[in-house]
């Protein structure tokens, strides 16, 4: 038959493929789909690192969380770890918690109050400051607060002449009027500055403002308090030297909250100026802060009023 002549419908056959095998198409994805599969092996270990990746925020959570349960043995061992202050202060909260409930089992633990007025670490004295003054009946207490007003952190003393007026004692009051006011950060060493946060911008205690290069290292300088940058007063390149205000910080709300608070029962009439800056109608500026500003104003007022 001529080749013009061969049906065209019939298909060519192909020569190298065995009756009844698959398609070329299929024989080449079969390997493939056999190099794809994962071994028993790699599918462990891929669930147990997705399992490490959840599990281990969860457990530095758990050790960092101070609202976690402490058993009275855990308390005296927590207070006694001079490796993790955070221990301590987890049970210097947990200590507090209980103050004001008037559990009188935590008085075993009170020799150990005391003791920690002047732990190295501020954050431990700052919580200390705050424990003691759950309890107005210690003299031992009122006298380590007294200390605390000398304290080198302007936040122990500002947290320790909280705790006095508990204590009717409005010795501290200098210091609470402080805490209405801009912290003011120096610097610590003379460099020349290669980093600044920027004015506005909300901060917690201990966070970055400002990095100083010397010589010889790198100079972190960081907020003593929670608030807002008020300003930066020096340039990335600058120069600066000992002492040169690098940034000022307006405090946050719960620490004026706490302050005015306070000054309703032991401010001064010298203390108006400090205390009407928070009168003000702006929008950094709580609702409740105001009214407390407010009502500590017209307390002061009153209470100068009745002295003769």
């Amino acid at each position: 038959m001529a080749a013009s002549q061969i049906p065209s419908a019939l298909p060519m056959k192909q020569l190298d493929e065995p009756a009844g095998s698959a398609s070329t198409g299929d024989s080449l994805a079969q390997p493939a789909r056999m190099r794809h599969r994962m071994s028993t092996r790699n599918r462990l270990l891929f669930f147990a690192t997705a399992w490490l990746i959840v599990l281990m925020p969860f457990l530095f959570w758990w050790n960092t969380w101070f609202g976690r349960h402490l058993s009275d043995k855990q308390l005296s061992e927590f207070l006694n770890d001079e490796k993790h202050p955070r221990h301590i202060q987890h049970a210097l909260v947990q200590l507090g918690e209980r103050l004001t409930v008037h559990d009188a089992s935590a008085a075993r633990w009170y020799p150990d109050l005391e003791r920690l007025a002047s732990y190295p670490v501020e954050e431990v004295r700052n919580t200390d400051a705050w424990v003691m003054g759950q309890d107005t009946t210690q003299a031992g207490f009122h006298a380590a607060l007294l200390k605390m007003l000398q304290d080198p952190s302007p936040m122990v003393r500002g947290n320790a002449a909280l705790s006095l007026v508990r204590f009717g004692d409005a010795t501290g009051r200098l210091q609470i009027v402080a805490l209405l006011q801009p912290a003011r950060i120096m610097a610590p060493v003379g460099g020349r500055v290669i980093d600044t946060d920027h004015a506005g911008t909300a901060i917690r205690q201990g966070g970055l403002i400002a990095k100083l290069q010397t010589v010889q290292q790198i100079t972190e300088v960081r907020s003593p308090i929670n608030g807002r940058i008020r300003t930066v007063s020096v340039a990335t390149g600058a120069e600066v030297s000992l002492g040169a205000e690098l940034a000022a910080v307006d405090p946050g709300a719960k620490q004026v909250w706490e302050a005015l608070r306070a000054l309703y029962l032991v401010g001064q009439p010298e203390d108006l100026p400090a205390i009407r800056i928070y009168q003000r109608d702006l929008p950094e500026i709580p609702d409740r802060v105001k009214q407390q500003a407010l009502l500590t104003e017209q307390a002061i007022k009153d209470r100068a009023e009745r002295q003769p």
